[in-house]
């Protein structure tokens, strides 16, 4: 799970380089993973 989670960041960040919608997309797709991930544990 730790792993998981140090790899979203760098994914999220990569999306982010393309300012715009696909950062926004990245963020809300990580937030939604969060809360599955806090709600499963």
């Amino acid at each position: 799970i730790l792993l998981l989670i140090g790899a979203l960041p760098n994914w999220g960040y990569s999306r982010g380089w393309g300012y715009g919608p696909s950062g926004g997309l990245g963020l809300v797709l990580v937030i939604i993973i969060i809360l599955v991930l806090m709600g499963r544990v």
